[in-house]
């Protein structure tokens, strides 16, 4: 039975700043949070705007393969106050093949 998900495997480069890219192959919620960094750009992504089960774990992954990501403590109120994490993608990502090395 062929999937259904839109987030089968696809290309993203990954660009160096000495001029060199680096090719990964990514699906799954790796791919979806990379398109939602890639998206919120220097916004960020937060999981009380972007929810999803384990941001830490995809932003770890993405990590091992060299995105350059960092992570903002915010603050918040509410009946279960404290910090969470703002994702922000640092490294220039473009989609597709073009200018990697694999």
């Amino acid at each position: 039975m062929a999937s259904t998900s839109p987030w089968g495997i696809a290309p993203y480069c990954l660009h160096h700043s000495d001029g060199t890219a680096t090719l990964h192959w990514l699906k799954g919620r790796p791919r979806w949070a990379l398109e939602q960094l890639i998206i919120a750009a220097r916004e960020g992504c937060t999981p009380l705007r972007n929810p999803a089960p384990r941001w830490s774990a995809y932003v770890h992954i993405l990590r091992e393969l060299g995105f350059n990501i960092e992570t903002i403590h915010e603050p918040h109120s509410g009946p279960f106050a404290g910090t969470h994490g703002r994702y922000v993608l640092k490294s220039r990502v473009t989609r597709g093949t073009e200018g990697a090395a694999e």
